[in-house]
C-alpha cells in the first residue's frame, strides 16, 4: 500500500513553472513575453470593462429605478421561527414580546428599522407581540391563536398600504 509521503504526480502529468525575465537563453527574458511597451506592459494592469473603444457593455445597458434615500430595512421574522423559539425555551410565550425580546432570544441578528411579522407557519401559543408592522396573514393568526397584535406603524403610513 502506498504511504502518504510517497505520494507523487505521475510521471510527465506536470510542468515546471516557467521563470520569465530571467535571461535571453531562457527564450522568455527581456520583456518577459510581454510584447513591447504599452499599457499592457507595465504591471499593474488591469482594464476591466474596457473594450477598445467600443461602449462598454455596463453602459449599454439601460438604467432603471432609483434607491429611494428615506427606504426602511426590516428585520422579517416568520411565525414559525417565533414558535420555534418558544418551543426552545429562547422566549416567554407570556411575556410580551418585541424586537428587543427577539434580539436577545437570537430570532433576528438586528432590529435594524424595526420587525415585521409575516405569516409563514402554524401559531400555536398566545402571544402578545409588538412590531413595526405585520402582514394580514400573520395578523389573523396571531388572532386566531388568541394573542394580541400591536404595531407601531404610523396610522397615516398603514393606511397608505391598506389603500395600494
Amino acid at each position: 500500500m502506498t504511504k502518504l509521503n510517497e505520494l507523487a504526480p505521475r510521471e510527465g502529468s506536470t510542468k515546471n513553472r516557467m521563470r520569465v525575465g530571467r535571461g535571453p537563453g531562457s527564450g522568455k527574458g527581456k520583456t518577459a513575453g510581454r510584447g513591447v511597451k504599452g499599457q499592457k506592459a507595465r504591471t499593474g494592469v488591469s482594464i476591466a470593462g474596457f473594450e477598445g473603444g467600443q461602449m462598454p457593455l455596463h453602459m449599454r445597458m439601460p438604467k432603471r429605478g432609483f434607491n429611494s434615500r428615506n427606504r426602511k430595512d426590516f428585520a422579517e421574522v416568520n411565525l414559525w421561527r417565533i414558535e420555534q423559539a418558544i418551543a426552545a425555551g429562547k422566549l416567554d410565550a407570556k411575556a410580551a414580546i418585541d424586537a428587543e425580546a427577539l434580539l436577545k432570544a437570537g430570532v433576528i441578528r438586528r432590529a435594524k428599522d424595526g420587525v415585521k411579522l409575516l405569516g409563514k407557519g402554524e401559531l400555536k401559543s398566545k402571544l402578545n407581540l409588538t412590531v413595526y408592522s405585520a402582514t394580514a396573514s400573520a395578523r389573523a393568526a396571531v388572532e386566531k391563536a388568541g394573542g394580541k397584535l400591536t404595531t407601531t406603524k404610523p396610522e397615516a403610513a398603514q393606511d397608505a398600504s391598506a389603500e395600494a
